[in-house]
């Protein structure tokens, strides 16, 4: 009984293609195309091109059977996709190896003639491939192959190959894919033809013929497709439609690769390349340092201010840290509502719960601190600086987007900046030092696991977007990142005029 797996491992026993566009080469490319992990066992060394056989070298059987076996002495296999096998003595080989295994799909693409018209089996091996077929569950030949496994002349139209599919799947008891690529015209159907019991199965697929000469290795391509697909959903059906619909966009863009002179390969990874693209993401770890190491100069800005210095050692003038605890104040109010809009916007519970935390917090334990320093007639009578609405109108504008990411990316620097800064401040902090209740504030383990928990939600988020929306990100929290050095830099530099007007609203 096959059961389907999310990655299969399919082993491809196949010839070589040093132009890459078929055989071996073009089933790693369509087992991995197509989701699966992809293994070779190779049967033959073919001298080929875009153009066509120039030479094939058969290796030892017993090599054959070594590589064989040393597959599966190893790894489970799901399924098996059968190529090129040339002689007589390797066709009894993987038969012995099927026999002694028992892979759970084996599917047998019978290939005899290449699509330059070069014959790729001796013709004396022919009866044991007939012989060999029994033992897959699909056989995907093409109509010159399919009416040599029938002993009949080849069928010259869509009725006669699908009729002669039926017949070799009775006379072998095995599904037969017919395909339609050798008849003229524009449609190109296949048929999933299954006549092994009292009654035929047919089940039909459109197709429309592209026109192309990208077609080198497309049988090879399609049989991988196939194991892969049903390996990893164990429905037939599926799996064809789907492969069709991967090798005919896959076709599509071959003639983009512009490999060779004849008939060029198919560009197997077309489809993932314009979907998924080919940049890597980095890990929220990454990200981390990424960022970090981004506003160094700003950090290092920071320690120099005469503030940050003045608030380490206890000699920061008084008037001036009255000045920047009610600018605070003010900011922490909007910035409160940033945190709730964040958690408004968060799309889980999880974060949802941490953001409203934060708000709630923002009041309760930073503001609290705050009023225990300044009279509440002080922070109500206290008008933003310039410098404190230019910031909250960054945030607020944030929030005023509805993005999610570059919001809490921009709320990131109130958490890590001031953390790593009362962290590093806070072993000056003696019992008589004047602003030791700062220092303890943001030295606190719960605020610096809060801080960590910012930091972890910004990072894995960043990791997962595109580097567009990751830049947007990292220019959010860099801009914040400079409005704290402002914030810390004005309470000793010359004040300017409070801002007539004040933050805009969310």
């Amino acid at each position: 009984m096959t059961v389907a797996r999310q990655v299969p491992r399919v082993l491809s026993i196949a010839g070589t293609d040093p132009t890459g566009g078929a055989g071996i080469q073009a089933d790693l490319k369509s087992i991995a195309a197509n989701g699966g992990y992809g293994m070779a066992v190779i049967t033959a060394l073919v001298a080929q091109n875009t153009h066509g056989v120039r030479s094939v070298h058969v290796p030892p059987v017993e090599f054959l059977t070594e590589q064989l076996d040393a597959v599966s002495d190893d790894v489970e296999i799901d399924a098996v996709k059968i190529g090129m096998l040339a002689t007589v003595g390797v066709i009894d080989a993987v038969g012995d190896w099927l026999d002694r295994v028992r892979p759970p799909v084996v599917v047998l693409d019978p290939v005899m003639v290449a699509t330059s018209r070069d014959r790729l089996l001796d013709r004396d091996a022919e009866q044991a491939l007939r012989e060999l077929v029994s033992r897959t569950d699909l056989l995907t030949p093409n109509i010159p192959e399919l009416g040599i496994l029938a002993g009949e002349p080849t069928a010259t139209d869509w009725a006669a190959v699908v009729a002669q599919a039926g017949r070799v799947s009775a006379r072998y008891e095995v599904r037969v894919l017919a395909k339609g690529g050798h008849l003229d015209g524009t449609a190109l159907p296949d048929a999933l033809v299954d006549a092994r019991g009292d009654t035929v199965e047919i089940i039909e697929f459109p197709g429309v013929r592209i026109d192309t000469s990208s077609t080198h290795g497309t049988g090879c391509s399609l049989s991988s497709a196939l194991a892969t697909r049903f390996a990893r959903t164990a429905d037939w059906a599926g799996a064809v439609v789907e492969s069709k619909r991967w090798l005919t966009e896959s076709i599509r863009h071959g003639a983009d690769l512009q490999v060779g002179s004849g008939h060029g390969p198919i560009s197997h990874f077309a489809g993932l390349w314009e979907r998924g693209g080919t940049e890597t993401r980095p890990t929220p770890a990454e990200v981390e340092a990424e960022w970090w190491e981004h506003i160094r100069e700003i950090r290092d800005g920071i320690d120099e201010l005469p503030f940050v210095t003045g608030l380490g050692d206890g000699t920061l003038d008084r008037d001036s840290f009255l000045w920047y605890l009610a600018q605070d104040a003010l900011y922490l109010r909007d910035y409160s509502r940033v945190l709730a809009e964040a958690s408004r916007l968060a799309p889980t519970t999880d974060e949802q719960a941490f953001w409203a935390g934060s708000a709630q917090g923002a009041i309760a334990a930073e503001l609290q601190l705050h009023e225990s320093w300044l009279a509440a007639d002080a922070i109500e009578a206290a008008r933003p600086s310039e410098t404190t609405t230019a910031y909250l109108n960054h945030l607020l504008a944030c929030a005023a987007r509805g993005d999610y990411p570059v919001l809490i990316a921009a709320v990131l620097p109130c958490f890590w900046l001031y953390q790593d800064v009362g962290t590093r401040l806070h072993p000056r902090a003696h019992s008589r030092h004047p602003y030791r209740s700062w220092l303890d504030t943001y030295a606190d383990p719960a605020f610096e696991a809060s801080t960590r928990r910012a930091v972890d939600v910004v990072a894995r988020l960043a990791a997962t977007v595109d580097e567009a929306r990751r830049a947007e990100m990292r220019e959010a929290f860099r801009a914040s990142a400079a409005h704290e050095h402002a914030f810390f830099a004005v309470p000793t530099s010359p004040r300017p005029a409070p801002s007539e007007e004040g933050p805009m609203s969310p």
